[in-house]
């Protein structure tokens, strides 16, 4: 389920700018007023908690803006402030495997069997093994996260998924269709190329990321574990406008776990963008080629997305946990880029691509959807639904009854609370979608999900 934070913010602090205005004939992007007057309409709009966005012209001008709250207790919303950046995390990824293969250390086109822990099978199909290329263009016909994810705490969905289920889940795992056959967006696979890649150099996932690439670009307020001044700074996760929990990836790192801010991502983006000067610039480059076709105009490259628009590209990955949601993209001709950090389980990708790009336009507002009228329902029947229901063997929807009502959480997503329309039927304010409970012979048997014009039964599995 995507959701889509409705209730207005009550207070935001003042817009944050700070910049140098080079020349006019220079600019690509608006200047700081007109970059405010996005963010700004997009807190008090109620879309968001609070938003940071930096760009970088050609020049190597930046200007950052800030605007809303960083949460209860925390450092006012800034450059400084600290977010998590989600999947952002798997260009990342992508970089160490080209760094690593520009040393010779692996081949793009080698089979990740070789690299596996002693006893572990990756699964192949009919004769093909998965390569590292495979893993970093979602195309390793690896699903996009593993059947055997049971988190103990929904809020922190991530954190007690070890290693040893990891090569479990592998080792049992049968391909559904062929390697490479079709792109597929997988966490899995790209957790599993930063775990590979972090043992085949001897080194834990982040001290891999430290030594190849935040340390050579003085990225010093970037990483996984929040070091205290990063702590000092951390923006609060915000979902249905309540702060939320951080996400912990110990297993799946590559593919989500990184911590930044906006100057060091500017600083990541300008890294990408020009002549290289570093062979850490040139790996840089070989991640950005396309490899293949990923679907809605986009190409894939080693994790990053590249959206087609005629003679124009925009290279670009954007980042969700359970109360940020992040991107970065930039325009490799033009030699500009874009970072937007929210704080916020509500996406602001069109922010960046509009920015980097007008002819994409920025999303409406939401339109009022159907009033919906909360009635009052007895405890005993609520329980009645408690489980979990099966969309697929890798989504499943986890359905609780907290202290405040009946609230459900899809795999990998935040919870949220559920309110009674009828005996059977629930909505969320969050976003317009429903839940529809299914009683056969006096048994709960399934949920339907209704969102978006489609009706999805998903059977209740426990």
């Amino acid at each position: 389920m995507k959701s889509s934070l409705l209730c207005r913010i009550a207070r935001v602090t003042p817009a944050f700018v700070l910049g140098i205005l080079g020349p006019v004939e220079a600019q690509h992007f608006p200047d700081e007023a007109g970059l405010v007057e996005i963010i700004e309409a997009r807190v008090d709009e109620g879309r968001a908690t609070g938003i940071v966005v930096g760009v970088v012209e050609a020049d190597g001008t930046r200007r950052v803006v800030a605007y809303g709250e960083a949460g209860p207790g925390a450092r006012p919303l800034g450059p400084q402030s600290v977010f998590e950046i989600g999947s952002i995390s798997k260009a990342f990824t992508g970089i160490l495997l080209a760094e690593m293969a520009g040393r010779g250390e692996v081949r793009l086109e080698a089979p990740i069997q070789a690299y596996a822990h002693e006893g572990v099978t990756i699964p192949s199909r009919d004769g093909r093994d998965i390569t590292f290329i495979d893993l970093a263009t979602h195309r390793s016909s690896l699903p996009r996260l593993p059947a055997n994810m049971t988190p103990a705490d929904g809020s922190n969905p991530y954190a007690d998924y070890t290693v040893d289920q990891m090569h479990e889940f592998l080792s049992g795992h049968s391909l559904t269709r062929d390697i490479g056959s079709q792109y597929e967006y997988s966490n899995l696979a790209v957790g599993l190329l930063g775990h590979l890649l972090a043992a085949t150099a001897d080194m834990e996932y982040e001290g891999l990321l430290r030594d190849r690439i935040l340390g050579p670009l003085g990225m010093d307020m970037t990483g996984i574990e929040l070091t205290p001044e990063m702590l000092e700074w951390l923006a609060l996760g915000h979902a249905e406008g309540r702060p939320v929990s951080n996400w912990d990836l110990p297993t799946l790192a590559g593919a989500g776990a990184i911590r930044s801010n906006v100057g060091d991502m500017l600083t990541f983006l300008e890294a990408n963008i020009g002549e290289p000067t570093s062979e850490l610039e040139e790996a840089m480059r070989v991640s950005h080629q396309s490899l293949m076709e990923a679907g809605g105009g986009n190409d894939v490259a080693l994790n990053w997305h590249i959206l087609k628009l005629e003679d124009d590209r925009v290279i670009w990955h954007n980042g969700g946990t359970g109360g940020y949601r992040t991107f970065a993209g930039f325009d490799p001709e033009r030699e500009v880029g874009v970072v937007v950090l929210t704080n916020s389980n509500e996406g602001a990708d069109d922010i960046g691509f509009h920015l980097l790009n007008d002819r994409i336009p920025l999303a409406p507002a939401p339109q009022p959807t159907e009033e919906r009228v909360e009635i009052d329902l007895d405890r005993e029947i609520m329980a009645r639904y408690v489980g979990v229901y099966e969309l697929t063997p890798q989504f499943k929807i986890t359905v609780t009854l907290e202290d405040d009502g009946l609230a459900v959480q899809a795999t990998g997503q935040p919870q949220f609370r559920v309110f009674p329309e009828s005996e059977t039927k629930f909505f969320l304010r969050v976003v317009d979608a429903q839940t529809t409970f299914v009683i056969e012979d006096g048994e709960v048997v399934a949920l339907i999900l209704h969102q978006g014009g489609a009706d999805q039964r998903a059977r209740k599995v426990n």
